[in-house]
């Protein structure tokens, strides 16, 4: 049985696709920035997450927010929750 509190402690990013050519698929690229250890700059570390799109609504360029789950296949762990922003 599912508890609602795990459901809120699942992971939640907000990220950019950038490749929506497979089918139920989407590639979604999250930036995130890090204080460089020796000279405290910040820099930019982009990872790219495979994501279920059950409805194939994701299109490239759009921002999503996307959830942690379990796995869905080899490379998918991810699942998406909403379109925040369609590029114009």
């Amino acid at each position: 049985m599912v508890n609602k509190d795990d459901r809120r402690s699942r992971k939640v990013r907000v990220g950019e696709v950038v490749s929506d050519k497979m089918d139920k698929t989407a590639v979604v690229a999250v930036t995130r920035l890090v204080r460089h250890r020796m000279y405290n700059r910040f820099v930019k570390r982009t990872s790219r997450f495979k994501v279920h799109d059950e409805k194939n609504e994701c299109r490239t360029g759009d921002v999503v927010r996307i959830m942690e789950t379990r796995p869905l296949s080899k490379d998918k762990r991810w699942r998406l929750m909403e379109v925040v922003r369609r590029p114009e």
